[in-house]
């Protein structure tokens, strides 16, 4: 039991690192490449306002913004769900690489938009699918809209004494699972307040904490559990995952 209140605290922590590093980056994209980079809501509203409006060329920011999102989604998933051993790993490491190569092209005054875009959105997209859930709970790293409904929902089931409807046990309720989706909101909001702040002292410097720290998690984050020989399992950074039977101790 104790070993699974670590796990799920684990996922926890690294769930609130992630949506950090989430909103650091969408803060980013938005103050220097006028496109978000995780709220694809927001981008897909703006390519249908600028083509409505006739402005395909102020569209396209956003278009390709939703397209590497999904493809970066599209990656992510096929190796979570794959057989590789070390696939959160893999993906960590792969969202180095693109933050590091857009981190480059600042560096050397070769400042692409319409490929930094792309890069970190599909960054974006890869980041999701590393880790879905905090015990029995489901996260979005990047969703916030989803995570907003789901504090409001968990809100007013805990107002009217509903039970959950799949709930875990007595320690499994509205209350907790609302104040899960509570930290992952708070974190991403801080991150992007992160980003106003480094980005108002040096652009040039400003992906290097975000990509170091994906590199630092590429290489030391616990492994997986390996995919069982039934199917494949979505691959979650921790020792195990978490038995939803007994996720009521964790939360």
């Amino acid at each position: 039991m104790k070993l699974l209140l670590y796990e799920t605290r684990l996922q926890w922590a690294l769930a609130i690192f992630l949506a950090l590093i989430a909103g650091y980056l969408d803060g980013y994209g938005l103050l220097f490449l006028g496109a978000y980079v995780s709220f694809m809501s927001g981008n897909t509203t703006i390519a249908g306002l600028r083509s409505g409006q006739h402005n395909f060329h102020g569209a396209m920011p956003s278009a390709i913004a939703v397209l590497s999102f999904v493809t970066g989604s599209f990656l992510g998933n096929l190796f979570s769900q794959s057989r590789l051993r070390y696939s959160h790993r893999l993906i960590f490491g792969l969202i180095a690489s693109l933050l590091a190569t857009v981190a480059g092209l600042e560096r050397h005054g070769w400042s692409i938009g319409a490929s930094q875009i792309a890069m970190l959105s599909l960054a974006m997209g890869m980041m999701n699918p590393a880790l879905s859930k905090i015990g029995p709970e489901s996260v979005s790293l990047t969703f916030m809209t989803g995570t907003l409904s789901k504090i409001g929902g968990h809100l007013a089931g805990a107002a009217a004494r509903n039970p959950l409807p799949e709930g875990q046990g007595p320690g499994d309720s509205h209350l907790a699972r609302a104040r899960i989706d509570a930290t992952v909101w708070s974190a991403f909001l801080a991150g992007a307040g992160l980003s106003g702040m480094a980005g108002s002292h040096s652009r040039m410097w400003a992906l290097v904490p975000p990509c170091v720290a994906m590199i630092a998690l590429a290489l030391f984050s616990e492994r997986a559990t390996p995919p069982s020989r039934s199917g494949p399992q979505p691959s979650i950074p921790g020792l195990r995952s978490a038995d939803n039977s007994v996720s009521n101790e964790l939360i």
